[in-house]
């Protein structure tokens, strides 16, 4: 769960984590008639060239495609797109083809974009919905795609929660009264159908969804935050089948993302979770992480032996990691780590120790994942770790031991 700032995805860099860029400016479109968009789920865009069905005579389709009882082993990164913002104009591309390129290069074919509704909406009106700022998340995707990328699209920031910076939003989707989170289901609801109708037909093979980014952190006596992130996601996930009956969606776990939930098993989808424990080597002095989750404030070592006397090695790992999951895995549901790595603050050879652990656990379980990032702090390139030596790769200092660990698994 690195930072995420949830108003600057891509432009500028906290802690080098994530950081989320949108756009808040108002200028390009009118909004849509705010009584149709309350009483409806109609969509305000329209059909795009990729409206048509998948299957074309000058574009057939495969027999038959994926879905989610079956996923390939996707490996693969976060990709932190940039967008305009008042304090940060930008006119260029949101990703950058050499992304995609040396990721296919190494052999990586997964590709998870991280968004903000606030870069294609807006906070003041959840009803508003830019055309221009999705032409460049198509661009994206049609760029991954020329290299082989599988493109996950997550909602990082939905109408009404965000990891971080949460108090942002004027309603809140889990806590808020009951008109409040009414309120945010109903736009949730609306920007997802808008996705899920913008990219209706193209196969599952090239593109999936990712609901909601990391639900809540969830203590003993909130049981009432599961049930109601599996409220908010049967709606969500009816919504987008509405459009599209065969999207293939990815579900984060629960409690930021760390745990199985049994209540959706029944929808058809690809449960998500994390990579970060123990959060005292994946995020060693990141301050943005509350203090009760560390298990130790010490310098990390790996293995690592908490506060508590406990000891963090391989075995814990599994028990961490995929036992965990097994209700899941015993009902059939896939597992994909949708995010994980290491700060830049943890030395170097305690982090590849541990990454070895982690990625050797999700081999054998069969489980694919992507790295949190790419380029940046956690990333295995202008990751400004004090203790690598860096070899130049077309301009960016790449971090060569981590990215061989990578392809090794």
């Amino acid at each position: 769960m690195p930072l995420r700032n949830c108003a600057l995805f891509g432009v500028s860099r906290l802690p080098l984590r994530k950081t989320l860029a949108y756009s808040v400016s108002h200028n390009a479109t009118a909004p849509m008639n705010r009584r149709l968009f309350l009483k409806s789920t109609a969509i305000a865009i329209g059909a795009t060239k990729w409206g048509a069905p998948a299957a074309t005579t000058a574009n057939p389709a495969p027999a038959a495609d994926i879905d989610a009882s079956r996923i390939p082993r996707w490996r693969g990164f976060n990709l932190q797109g940039r967008f305009s913002a008042p304090q940060h104009p930008y006119d260029g591309p949101a990703y950058e083809e050499f992304d995609f390129a040396t990721m296919a290069e190494w052999g990586f074919n997964f590709a998870r974009l991280p968004l903000a509704y606030w870069v294609w909406g807006s906070r003041e009106d959840w009803s508003l919905i830019r055309e221009e700022p999705l032409k460049k998340i198509d661009q994206g995707l049609e760029l991954g795609w020329h290299y082989g990328m599988h493109i996950n699209l997550n909602f990082h920031r939905i109408p009404g929660y965000c990891i971080n910076g949460r108090e942002l939003e004027p309603a809140d989707l889990f806590t808020g009264t009951r008109a409040e989170r009414d309120r945010a289901m109903a736009a949730a609801v609306y920007h997802w159908k808008a996705f899920a109708r913008r990219y209706k037909g193209i196969p599952n093979r090239r593109l999936s969804f990712d609901l909601i980014n990391e639900p809540p952190k969830m203590r003993s006596n909130e049981g009432a935050l599961e049930e109601r992130y599996v409220e908010i996601v049967q709606a969500l996930v009816a919504a987008i089948r509405e459009e599209d009956s065969k999207r293939l969606i990815f579900a984060d776990g629960m409690n930021i993302g760390q745990a199985p939930v049994l209540g959706i098993v029944g929808l058809g989808l690809v449960q998500s979770t994390r990579g970060y424990l123990p959060k005292a080597v994946s995020h060693y002095t990141a301050n943005w992480v509350p203090k009760d989750e560390f298990e130790t404030m010490a310098p990390p070592t790996w293995p690592l032996k908490d506060d508590q006397g406990q000891i963090w090695d391989r075995a814990r790992l599994k028990r961490e990691y995929i036992d965990r999951y097994k209700p899941l895995i015993d009902r059939g549901v896939q597992v994909h780590v949708g995010e994980w790595g290491v700060f830049n603050k943890t030395p170097h050879p305690v982090a590849l120790a541990w990454m070895e652990d982690s990625l050797s656990l999700w081999k054998e379980a069969g489980w694919g994942y992507a790295l949190w990032n790419l380029r940046g702090s956690f990333g295995v390139m202008d990751s400004e770790r004090a203790d690598v030596e860096y070899e130049d790769l077309r301009g960016h200092k790449l971090d060569r031991k981590m990215v061989d660990l990578l392809r090794k698994y």
